[in-house]
């Protein structure tokens, strides 16, 4: 039985790669199938091209991607769940347009200036693990590309609706910006409400959305 420290300990560290194997191998999908709405939104006036799905999980982005188009290169240091989202991308028959790979972001080198689509779709991190993430995935906008952020906000601890529950794990538009600096030019930044469908009704998430270019 674990000690009061120890459940602590445990609730307070950044999960791991095996704690991401455990979550994931416990049932089929943990989130869904469908890619994320704000997403979908906001690359629908985009041509397809190279995409980075940055943590990536069960791939339900990197498989929309591809069936929309892109060639996408899908990262994630949970290996059990790099399994999950190749089958999913060979069910819906786009496994030729993904390149998987199992990687850590907080290590994992981009190439400058590649992809015309960078996305990172719920990457709740500590802050101080995140930011330079975020420098990384800037830097690999390739010119006329498109960073895109979405994760769960600040303001969702006292005033949403799930997502994480630790306030270092959660952040605004406006530290995603500031962590930009003048890489890009920003389009969007703002807090965004989310509905979630629940027993009880639908409930409203906060989350923060980034959308940037390169020129």
């Amino acid at each position: 039985m674990q000690s009061a420290s120890q459940a602590h300990t445990a609730a307070s560290r950044t999960m791991e790669r095996e704690d991401w194997n455990q979550r994931y191998a416990a049932e089929e999908l943990i989130w869904t199938a469908k890619a994320n709405r704000f997403l979908m939104e906001e690359t629908a006036d985009l041509a397809p091209g190279s995409a980075l799905d940055m943590a990536t999980g069960e791939g339900r982005n990197a498989v929309w991607l591809a069936e929309q188009g892109w060639l996408v290169r899908a990262v994630d240091f949970s290996d059990v769940a790099l399994a999950k989202a190749r089958r999913l991308a060979l069910v819906r028959n786009v496994h030729e347009a993904i390149d998987f790979r199992e990687a850590d972001l907080r290590t994992y080198a981009l190439e400058a200036h590649r992809f015309d689509l960078v996305a990172l779709i719920y990457l709740q991190i500590p802050q101080v693990e995140l930011l330079p993430i975020l420098v990384r995935a800037a830097r690999a906008v390739a010119p006329g590309g498109t960073f895109l952020l979405v994760g769960h906000d600040s303001d969702n601890l006292a005033h949403g609706y799930g997502g994480p529950q630790r306030a270092e794990m959660l952040y605004t538009a406006e530290q995603v910006v500031a962590a930009l600096g003048d890489e890009l030019v920003i389009e969007k930044a703002s807090r965004v409400e989310r509905p979630v469908e629940t027993p009880d009704g639908i409930r409203v998430a906060l989350d923060c959305l980034v959308r940037a270019k390169r020129l």
